[in-house]
């Protein structure tokens, strides 16, 4: 799309600006409805599919309806210490509890049943078994069901056995506590300070109600409609529901950034920007990975929505927003400007002059010094995220009180590791012996213990489940080794069984999706780079394309140093948080990139960026560590793009002529 081509769009939507607006509010309404019944169309497993683990969870989920890679409970029982937990009575007494207070179709597991110890603690007075629920899917409803069965087995284990000190835990109680907290007196404060920063940032930058009111209008349309096309896409292929995260973060930062730029300037960077991004998000969306197919497809979307939105909408908005005084005094001071070069007097600050020309304003370069600095963090960042370790945060940190804590607390106290929170799942095929295969589980190294219960529920069309506790939870160093020497020992033979549960998902991330990303990055660059060089100079798309992956790869570096090696210490980063927050890095660095060189006035960079820092904040602030990770990674992204952002191109010379009718935008 050349210049002219541009301003006719954006003549024509001023023209016909009412229609446009009512064509774009029926969007918004009815797309919002449409957008809200279609949720349901995206996978909300929040699993990588095809790997080896994937698999096999969906083997185990298909013929015994649970389990697999939703993470079991974990009921644990302190009695006193007179009591001998090893005497078949007291044992016995725990699991049939255990087994009443699971509910129908159930699988539970203790010392009861395979007299491994185990299921013991140290201290000789502590036992626990595993509870997989009757129902519980790897998606929104199934661990739902999972979270309200942890207070019915709780409030049943605490009523069949008042002699002993009883608790529930469990990821998935773990996190559950964490969600129901709610955020303190500190946080709402901190919430509060943040949507108010939000509007004071939004009022000193566009200084009116209606200024402040449109782009919010502009990201509420982009938003909607790119979620409608998402969502059509997930009825022919798997699209992930982490798309609601990214979509609505990316439009109102691409909004504000543009909407504090001159409408020339803001149209022509659209347009550049909106080619270079769909064609990074289109290369993306065709990798065999359902996380990066929908990453892509979400920001494929948000670039083709908010083009359109720039073109048509937003001029119609400007044109209502914008203060009628301000043409006036334009005129004036344009006038006034004329006169004094007419006179040939004194020449406005920063003004150079030569002979037979009119004042050029020269721009300030940035200072070396801290460019230098803000380029040198960029550059650890990036260093620091070669060392992200991608998958659930480690127990300890998912939460810092209630009932699930208690649980962990009584559990590691007693000498059990935190890895029986992660147990893996064996299916054991027809035909092999499922006694040997946990014999051979129970040797490989790492292995807390490995046992083949032999209740009905275990046991299914000839095949057999055999549970193994490793010592270490499997995102650690120690965990995935643990894995990697399972899926190897039981390889072999006629019969090789598949090694799946909740421990392996972060495995089959890793090999699944972040493998890919080597040849995925290079080839979305390399898109966006031929996109935009097209459209402007080589050397302004090279210098674009560098800052967003810097950008990008400095984001995941960022939740590096903050979450992996910071005071949270969570030992990993949940897996598909690193993928949104480098895929809003890349595309919104992308956009101020293009804009600054386009001209594009210096404040827009930090305007957009401080308001989606404080936007995620005023929503996300809370215990919540999933959702903290989500926002922090977005808020960092968005001030490092505005760190970033003080490496401004300078625009072309003056005295190179673009033409109307030229292909050159920029």
């Amino acid at each position: 799309m050349s210049t002219e081509q541009t301003v006719r769009i954006r003549d024509f939507a001023l023209r016909h600006r009412v229609a446009f607006g009512v064509v774009w509010l029926l969007a918004l309404l009815l797309g919002g409805a449409v957008a809200v019944a279609g949720l349901g169309r995206l996978d909300q497993s929040f699993t990588a599919s095809g790997g080896p683990g994937h698999r096999a969870n969906q083997a185990i989920q298909e013929r015994y309806g649970n389990g697999a890679a939703v993470a079991p409970l974990v009921a644990v029982a302190t009695w006193p210490a007179a009591t001998d937990v090893r005497v078949p009575d007291t044992a016995g007494r725990f699991a049939d509890a255990v087994r009443r207070a699971a509910g129908p179709g159930a699988r539970t597991v203790s010392y009861a049943g395979t007299g491994d110890e185990g299921f013991l603690g140290a201290d000789g007075r502590t036992v626990y078994a595993l509870v997989y629920p009757g129902a519980g899917k790897p998606d929104l409803a199934g661990l739902t069901a999972v979270e309200e069965a942890a207070g019915t087995l709780r409030t049943g284990l605490r009523s069949a056995l008042p002699g002993a000190r009883v608790e529930v835990t469990g990821v998935l109680p773990l996190q559950h506590d964490s969600a129901v907290a709610g955020p303190g007196a500190v946080a709402l404060a901190a919430k509060a300070a943040c949507a108010l920063g939000l509007l004071v940032l939004l009022v000193l930058a566009f200084r009116s109600p209606l200024g402040v009111l449109a782009p919010l209008l502009l990201a509420g349309v982009i938003s909607v409609g790119a979620l409608v096309l998402v969502e059509a896409v997930a009825g022919f292929t798997e699209i992930s529901f982490i798309v609601v995260y990214l979509v609505p973060v990316t439009a109102l930062v691409l909004v504000v950034h543009r909407w504090a730029q001159p409408p020339e300037t803001a149209a022509r960077s659209a347009v550049a920007a909106g080619a270079a991004g769909a064609a990074a998000c289109a290369v993306l969306a065709l990798f065999p990975a359902a996380f990066l197919r929908s990453v892509g497809v979400a920001g494929l979307a948000v670039w083709a929505v908010g083009t359109a939105a720039a073109l048509t909408l937003a001029p119609a908005l400007r044109s209502v927003t914008t203060r009628p005084t301000r043409t006036a005094r334009t005129t004036r001071s344009m006038r006034t400007a004329r006169t004094t070069r007419t006179a040939g007097t004194t020449r406005p600050a920063g003004t150079t002059r030569t002979a037979g020309t009119t004042p050029v304003r020269v721009r300030r370069r940035p200072r070396p010094i801290p460019a230098a600095v803000g380029l040198t963090l960029l550059v650890l960042l990036a260093g620091a995220a070669t060392q992200l370790r991608v998958g659930n945060p480690e127990a300890h940190a998912l939460v810092a009180g209630g009932p699930a804590r208690d649980g962990l607390d009584r559990l590691t106290a007693a000498g059990v590791p935190s890895g029986a929170l992660n147990p893996l799942e064996v299916l054991v095929p027809r035909g092999a012996d499922a006694e040997a295969v946990a014999a051979r589980a129970a040797r490989v190294p790492g292995v807390l213990l490995a046992a083949a219960p032999a209740a009905a529920e275990w046991r299914r069309d000839g095949s057999a489940v055999v549970v193994v506790v490793p010592e270490e939870e499997p995102m650690t160093a120690a965990g995935a080794a643990t894995v990697t020497a399972l899926r190897s020992a039981l390889s072999g033979g006629a019969h090789p069984a598949l090694v799946g549960g909740s421990g392996v998902v972060d495995r089959d991330l890793v090999d699944g999706v972040y493998r890919l990303l080597p040849y995925a990055v290079p080839a979305a660059a390399l898109a966006a780079l031929l996109a935009l060089a097209a459209l402007t100079t080589a050397g302004t798309a090279a210098r674009a394309v560098f800052r967003a992956l810097l950008a990008s790869v400095s984001a995941a570096g960022a939740l590096t140093v903050l979450w992996q090696w910071g005071p949270p210490d969570t030992g990993a980063v949940t897996g598909w948080v690193p993928l949104v927050v480098g895929a809003f890095a890349f595309c919104v660095s992308l956009d101020r990139s293009v804009a600054a060189a386009a001209g594009g006035p210096s404040c827009a960079g930090p305007v957009a960026a401080g308001a989606g820092a404080l936007a995620v904040l005023a929503v996300g602030i809370g215990p919540q560590l999933e959702l903290a990770l989500l926002v922090s990674g977005f808020a960092m992204a968005a001030l490092l793009d505005a760190l970033a952002g003080r490496h401004r191109t300078p625009p072309a010379s003056s005295a190179r002529p673009t033409y109307r009718s030229s292909f050159q935008l920029v």
